[in-house]
């Protein structure tokens, strides 16, 4: 079992900062289980596999500045298999445009549901 936060990490800053779809797959087959599911909102159907995740990705990328980052707001933390990481995301060195946390079902060295909380506007 994965014991430090660096799947985690790599999910938020290699993944989803990388713009290069073809890169991101590759590190994908890394860091989440080829079956994985990425849970954006409670009211949002489930995200699985390798390909849908990407191409959520690049859509989202698509609405932002190409500068914008994700940088972490706080260390990673790690409980047994749970995984928990708070992010923003904007310009480095401005004003975050976003800011939330992903957590992370780690199973077999690897993420395998990945859902993420995103703080309310004007938080």
């Amino acid at each position: 079992m994965e014991t430090t936060p660096k799947l985690l990490e790599d999910s938020l800053l290699v993944i989803w900062n990388d713009r290069d779809a073809a890169r991101r797959l590759a590190a994908m087959e890394n860091v989440y289980a080829a079956n994985m599911v990425f849970y954006e909102s409670n009211d949002g159907a489930a995200i699985t596999g390798y390909q849908a995740i990407n191409d959520l990705i690049t859509t989202l990328q698509s609405q932002w500045a190409p500068e914008f980052r994700f940088e972490l707001s706080h260390p990673a933390q790690v409980n047994h298999q749970v995984q928990h990481i708070s992010w923003t995301l904007g310009l480095p060195g401005q004003p975050p445009v976003a800011s939330g946390m992903d957590i992370a079902v780690i199973e077999d060295s690897k993420i395998k549901l990945l859902h993420l909380f995103l703080d309310a506007a004007g938080k």
